[in-house]
């Protein structure tokens, strides 16, 4: 399977930005899925991550209440909807799947244990 992320782009303070992340395969509806993002300068980090039932979702600290991780399986698709953006959310966005455990009610939480990546998009927040 491979993931497609867009959705990136230029925004002010307190805009909002929806991102998507498309598999290539109906698989794709079988596996958590998580978005990371990686600031200039800075490590990558998790943002939220979703069941492959969207059942459950966990979102980081400082996302939580701005952001919210969704998926529509019957579109393959898991969407990243941002709101309140502030500049410290610049960063590159990556969606990533993790394939080993297919219907599973997992959220995995570490990038190691993501085996598919998308290729990431460009979201930029002036103040």
């Amino acid at each position: 399977v491979q993931l497609q992320a867009s959705g990136g782009g230029l925004v002010q303070s307190g805009a909002s930005l929806r991102l998507s992340c498309a598999g290539s395969e109906r698989t794709f509806s079988t596996y958590p899925v998580a978005w990371f993002r990686q600031a200039p300068g800075k490590e990558r980090e998790l943002v939220a991550t979703i069941s492959w039932s969207g059942a459950t979702t966990y979102y980081e600290d400082p996302v939580k209440g701005r952001f919210f991780i969704s998926r529509d399986n019957a579109k393959n698709t898991v969407y990243l909807q941002m709101s309140s953006l502030k500049p410290e959310d610049t960063a590159v966005y990556s969606c990533a799947a993790e394939t080993a455990y297919p219907r599973h009610d997992r959220l995995p939480l570490f990038g190691f244990q993501y085996d598919v990546w998308g290729q990431g998009t460009l979201v930029t927040v002036s103040s």
